[in-house]
C-alpha cells in the first residue's frame, strides 16, 4: 500500500524545500568615510570633501561622512602611542573615499602616516579616490592604489580628477564643472558595489 502526502504535508515540505534552497539576504555596506588627506594650513581639501560628500548623498542613501585626519592629530610611526580612536574609526566603515593632493609628484606625508597607523583595520574593503593637483592629482592616486594594496583595500577604477588649474578659482576655491557629475556617480556606483561584495564575504 502506497501512501501520499495530504494537502498539509505538502505545503509544509515546500516551505521546507524553500527555506532549505533561500537565498540568504545580501547585506549592504552602510557606512562610507570620505578621507581628508591634507592636514597643511591653507588647504582645499575640505572644499572637495564638501562637494564629494554632497554628490555621494545625492547618489544614494547610504551613509557618507567626512573623516578629517587632522581632527585625529596622529603621531608619525614609532614617534608615539597608537592612537586608537584612528583605528576604531578605520575599522567601523564599510569603504572609504580618499580625497587625494598631490604635492611634488607624490602623497602628503599626513596621508601616508595615516594609512600605516592602522593595518588590520583596513584588510577587506574597498576604496575609491578623487584626486586634485597641476596634473589632476593622477601620481598621487597611483601610489594611493599601491598603498591600500599593501592594505588589502580594493581600489576601484574610476577616478574623477580635477585640475588646480581649471577646477579652481586661483587655485583657492574649488568650482567644478558639471562635466564630472557622470565621473562622480560612476565611481559612487562602482564603490557602493564593490563594498556590497565586501559586507557579504
Amino acid at each position: 500500500m502506497v501512501f501520499g502526502f495530504g494537502k498539509k504535508e505538502q505545503i509544509i515540505e515546500k516551505e521546507v524545500i524553500k527555506e532549505v534552497y533561500r537565498t540568504p539576504e545580501k547585506k549592504k555596506a552602510q557606512k562610507i568615510g570620505i578621507i581628508v588627506g591634507s592636514t597643511r594650513e591653507g588647504r582645499v581639501s575640505p572644499q572637495v570633501a564638501n562637494y564629494v560628500l554632497q554628490t555621494a548623498r545625492a547618489h544614494s542613501d547610504r551613509s557618507f561622512e567626512i573623516i578629517d585626519i587632522k581632527d585625529y592629530d596622529l603621531p608619525f610611526m614609532g614617534t608615539g602611542e597608537v592612537n586608537q580612536a584612528w583605528n576604531e574609526k578605520i575599522a567601523e566603515l564599510d569603504g572609504y573615499l580618499f580625497i587625494v593632493q598631490e604635492y611634488n609628484h607624490g602623497i602628503s606625508a599626513s596621508l601616508k602616516n595615516a594609512l600605516d597607523s592602522a593595518r588590520e583595520e583596513w584588510f577587506n574593503k574597498a576604496a575609491a579616490i578623487v584626486s586634485y593637483g597641476s596634473a589632476g592629482g593622477i601620481r598621487a592616486a597611483e601610489q594611493v592604489r599601491l598603498i591600500l594594496a599593501e592594505q588589502k583595500v580594493a581600489t576601484v577604477r574610476t577616478n574623477p580628477a580635477f585640475n588646480l588649474f581649471t577646477d579652481f578659482e586661483n587655485f583657492a576655491t574649488f568650482t567644478p564643472g558639471e562635466h564630472m557629475t557622470a565621473g562622480m556617480n560612476d565611481m559612487l556606483t562602482e564603490l557602493l558595489d564593490w563594498a556590497d561584495t565586501f559586507a557579504n564575504r
